[in-house]
């Protein structure tokens, strides 16, 4: 009786997973280049738009920026097939040397591909202190 009712749970919670479907997250870039700005306006944003191309819904369970300096937001409430969201991206180069940088943000999901990582580079030029 007890592999009997094992097997049946097994079959139900198999049922479940198939019909919840499985998300897949699309983004329509995955790198972004802010160009060069000033030191004395040291705080940048983008923003990165995915659109959820499975069949279940997308959940993201966490956004971890390479350093402190860059601060990742994500929705948190489920994402339905076929609807969209975004990933704003701030990076905040105040007390950092100026110059070239590249810093990363790890996505971890549901979808098929658990991680994906987005990537934010750009120039801050020195401050004229004359």
């Amino acid at each position: 009786m007890k592999k009997i009712l094992t097997t049946l749970c097994f079959v139900a919670m198999v049922i479940v997973a198939i019909a919840a479907g499985t998300a897949d997250i699309k983004f329509d870039e995955t790198t972004h280049n802010f160009g060069s700005f000033p030191e004395n306006s040291p705080k940048v944003t983008c923003k990165f738009k995915f659109t959820n191309t499975g069949n279940g819904p997308l959940v993201i369970h966490q956004a971890i920026a390479s350093c402190g300096c860059t601060v990742p937001q994500y929705p948190k409430e489920p994402i339905k097939p076929g609807e969209s969201g975004e990933i704003i991206i701030t990076y905040n180069g105040a007390g950092k040397f100026p110059g070239h940088f590249r810093k990363s943000i790890t996505l971890r999901t549901n979808a098929k591909q658990e991680v994906v990582r987005l990537y934010v580079e750009g120039e801050m030029t020195p401050s004229n202190n004359e």
